[in-house]
Parts: structure tokens; C-alpha cells; sequence
């Protein structure tokens, strides 16, 4: 099942200035993952690009689907990722199934992405009946592209500390594969630990250990549907999504030396995906904050522009099919 291993940075699609993901800056960035694409405050069931564009609204104001041609004709390839930090993922909006089914339909049909994200986090990971719908609105999705000789690969990606997964992790993975997704891969976010990571405990160590631990709980998971997977085949299963330079959270820093190691790490163990947050932030602050907040547009670190992006992808030669 598993592809050779690939890098594709998150690309936020409504911060301005826009990231010129057409025309990457290092060639490491040829793989992009597009987010978010979550409900329209005013539609439950109609999908918006952050609740500031419909689909309709980003081809004219954003020129999105032309930008996505571009990078294609350059050999580059995207993934769609639902949900975020931010705004309210579609399950959690729109409670009929059929509709939800019909919006996750209407966005892989107009993007035609071979790989689509879930990033579920705060809120809506605590909604266990959207989780349900979610699930099962995905497995029918996955079902049809297949049914069509098509390819889906679906990817959940989740918070996670130093102890892995939390409760709320593990049951929406377990709710995925007990609805039939096949899943390509469970991603964690090694980010934003707050007071789960040890104060002795550096950035890369608690990705990490936060890595090793979910490896562990996604074992068990899939052996709750009588998957037996070696530990290399649950490696070959998993993501890891650093955020680059200063995280929201005060004292967590990622830096440069800490992406080189969680490469390294990624590499040796055979990890299916490295990502990070975000691409539109891969490039040093001309001002830096007085607060040390974290910037949507730069790493709040001293770098070369895309150093991040070389750094994480070194030796994952991969693409997004």
C-alpha cells in the first residue's frame, strides 16, 4: 500500500500575501497540501476555503485552480486538507449525511487530488457523532473514486503530546477504520505541547517520543479490526507535521537543528510523510515580534528563505501520485 515516502508542506490558501505554491521557491516543495477547507458559516453543507472563499470565490479572487495547473505542469502535485485549528470542519456543520457525502464529493471532483487530509483537532475532535458521519461520509467517497479506477489515499492527522495520541485521537481513528477507510496514514502534530512536554524535554526529543508512543497506540487500533501490521508496516503509516520555527504556545521553539533530527528520524524509521506548518512561513521575519507570537507569514527563527522545506524533505523523493 505504502508509496515512497514524500514531504508536502501545508499551504494556508487565505493568508496574504499568498504562498506562490505554482512556482516553489526550492524544488523540495513540490508536493503541497491546500489548506483549509472547512464549512461556510452561512451554508453548514456548502465547503469554503476558510470561511472566506467559496470554491467559486478562490478561482476568481485567488486564482486557485490556474495556480494548481501551474504546479502540476512543473511535475508537482497537491493534497486537500479538511478542517484545522481554526473554523468548523464540514462533519461538525452539516448533520445529513447524504449533503455531507455531496460536499467532500464537490471538492474532490473540482481539485481531482489523489490524497485528501483531515485535520481534526479542539472542538471537533470531541465530536464523537461528527466523527461518525465523517468516517462514514469518506469511506462511501473512497469507495466511489475506487469504484471508478480512480485512487484516494485519506489521511487523518491529530494532535498529539509526548505520550502520543489522545483518547479522542485513538477514537477517531478507530472510528475510520471501523467504517471501512483504508486508511494511507495517521499524522501527528508535533507542536504546541504545552505542559505535556517536560521542561527538559527539547522539541525534537518530544516529537520523538510522541511519535514513538502513537505508533504503538496505532497497532493496537488496527489490530481492533484484526489487522495484524508489523512495525515497520505501522511506520510506514504514519506523518509527521513539526511547526516550523516559533509554535503558538511561549518557549516552543523549533528550529532548524530540530528539523534536521526529526528527518533523520523519519528517514531511518521508514515514515510515510513529513509535513510541516507551514510553507507561507518558511522564510525569516523582516520584523520580528515584540510578544515572540508566532507569524502567519515567516518562522520568527534566523534562516534562509525555504530552509525549513529543504531540511525536512532531505531524502523523500516521493510524490503525491
Amino acid at each position: 500500500m505504502a508509496h515512497e515516502p514524500w514531504f508536502s508542506g501545508y499551504a494556508d490558501v487565505t493568508v496574504d500575501p499568498p504562498y506562490e505554491f505554482s512556482s516553489p521557491l526550492v524544488t523540495e516543495a513540490k508536493n503541497v497540501t491546500l489548506a483549509f477547507v472547512v464549512a461556510d458559516s452561512s451554508q453548514p453543507c456548502a465547503p469554503s476555503w476558510g470561511n472566506a472563499y467559496s470554491l467559486d470565490e478562490a478561482e476568481e479572487a485567488l486564482n486557485l485552480e490556474q495556480r494548481i495547473s501551474g504546479l502540476k505542469s512543473n511535475g508537482g502535485s497537491i493534497a486537500v486538507s479538511f478542517g484545522g485549528a481554526i473554523n468548523t470542519e464540514l462533519a461538525v456543520a452539516c448533520q445529513d449525511p447524504v449533503d455531507l457525502l455531496a460536499a467532500y464529493r464537490s471538492v474532490v471532483n473540482r481539485y481531482s487530488p489523489s490524497t485528501i487530509d483531515f485535520d481534526i483537532e479542539g472542538d471537533a475532535l470531541l465530536n464523537a457523532p461528527a466523527g461518525e458521519r465523517r468516517a462514514e461520509a469518506v469511506a462511501a467517497l473512497q469507495q466511489e473514486k475506487e469504484g471508478w479506477g480512480g485512487r484516494l489515499d485519506v489521511w487523518l492527522t491529530l494532535p498529539a503530546s509526548p505520550r502520543g495520541l489522545t483518547d479522542d485521537g485513538v477514537a477517531a481513528v478507530d472510528q475510520m477504520l471501523a467504517a471501512g477507510v483504508r486508511l494511507a496514514g495517521v499524522n501527528i502534530m508535533t507542536m504546541n505541547y504545552g505542559s505535556s512536554r517536560s521542561p527538559s524535554q527539547s522539541m525534537l526529543e518530544a516529537a520523538v517520543a510522541a511519535a514513538e508512543a502513537t505508533h504503538d497506540q496505532l497497532s493496537i487500533s488496527y489490530q481492533r479490526v484484526g489487522i495484524n501490521l508489523s512495525g515497520q508496516e505501522i511506520w510506514a503509516r504514519m506523518g509527521l507535521t513539526p511547526m516550523i520555527g516559533t509554535n503558538d504556545l511561549p518557549g516552543e521553539i523549533f528550529g532548524l537543528d530540530a528539523a534536521r533530527g526529526l528527518n533523520a528520524f523519519a528517514v531511518e524509521k521508514g515514515i510515510q510523510r513529513i509535513s510541516m506548518w507551514s510553507l507561507n512561513r518558511d522564510t525569516q521575519c523582516e520584523v520580528e515580534s515584540a510578544k515572540g507570537e508566532a507569524s502567519h507569514i515567516c518562522s520568527g527563527v534566523q534562516q534562509e528563505p525555504g530552509q525549513f522545506t529543504r531540511l525536512l524533505a532531505a531524502g523523500l523523493e516521493g510524490r503525491l501520485g
